[in-house]
């Protein structure tokens, strides 16, 4: 099997070309230097020339505060690029899984979000255009995953997990939003899953989450801190207090019930996640 990844210098797209790789299978690997998504011209040519089997598409606008004020930017990335691949997938007859975030919901309420429920109104300028994606997958790319998920950490890149260690550093106290619910999603469990996914054809849309409960990021923050074997104390704060640009979601719970039923392994606990990446950083000490 030869896949095409997009997005390789992501934290998600280089952990599913090793994972390719270690399965045996072939990973075409492009990010904007290859193969610039918002031009269909260049998504067509690399498409046609790459003799893939199948479309892993992780690249995407993910500043969600930049969204804000640069919004057609985002659209061209999140809505335009990804339709420019959904209708080459189309074309060419191939299976497409694409990545979309529990932002396309307004995040409200306390009810886990069901892969299948309808989109109302997206959360923000980021959540808006990934559900434009969305929309561009099912519209021209028939055979496809929509892979939804939430609190992404990787070895590539930036991510909460980064952020909290270095500001752990430097801090003794930090404030963290508390009343903002969801689970992580660890990038190496994550495609492995995907992989999992390219190898059969249950397509639809599925919510992929670490297990191990729903937490706070309040909670993250001082399991990180635990597990690192830092002296933070990490104090709560609302959302109102913590004020950012874009708005984010209250309820980012996630039901994964789906994978179940169509014979897919969830991902281990978030906490063991936790625990595998910061030993991969080299920060684990607890």
């Amino acid at each position: 099997m030869r896949v095409l990844v997009t997005g390789v210098k992501g934290q998600l797209g280089h952990d599913v070309m090793n994972e390719l790789a270690k399965r045996g299978y072939e990973g075409v690997g492009v990010d904007v230097e290859e193969m610039d998504i918002t031009d269909a011209e260049a998504v067509t040519r690399v498409m046609e020339n790459a003799h893939v089997d199948k479309v892993v598409h992780c690249a995407a606008w993910t500043a969600v505060d930049a969204a804000e004020d640069q919004a057609e930017l985002c659209r061209k990335v999140n809505a335009l690029g990804t339709e420019n691949i959904a209708r080459m997938c189309g074309k060419l007859d191939l299976p497409m899984i694409y990545l979309s975030t529990d932002y396309v919901f307004d995040g409200e309420g306390t009810r886990p979000w069901e892969p299948d429920d309808p989109v109302v109104e997206p959360l923000n300028v980021y959540g808006q255009t990934k559900y434009e994606g969305e929309q561009a997958v099912e519209k021209y790319a028939p055979k496809h995953y929509i892979v939804r998920i939430a609190w992404v950490f990787g070895v590539n890149g930036k991510n909460f997990i980064k952020t909290m260690l270095n500001l752990g550093k430097t801090h003794d106290t930090l404030t963290v939003v508390n009343d903002q619910i969801g689970t992580p999603t660890y990038t190496y469990d994550l495609a492995k899953l995907l992989v999992d996914m390219l190898e059969k054809e249950e397509y639809g849309k599925y919510h992929v989450t670490n297990e191990g409960g729903f937490i706070s990021w309040y909670d993250f923050a001082k399991e990180i801190f635990l597990q690192a074997g830092m002296n933070v104390q990490v104090i709560p704060v609302s959302s109102e207090e913590y004020k950012a640009k874009a708005k984010r979601p209250f309820n980012s719970r996630m039901e994964k019930k789906k994978l179940d039923v169509h014979g897919f392994d969830r991902l281990p606990a978030w906490q063991d996640a936790l625990s595998r990446y910061l030993e991969v950083l080299g920060e684990r000490k607890a």
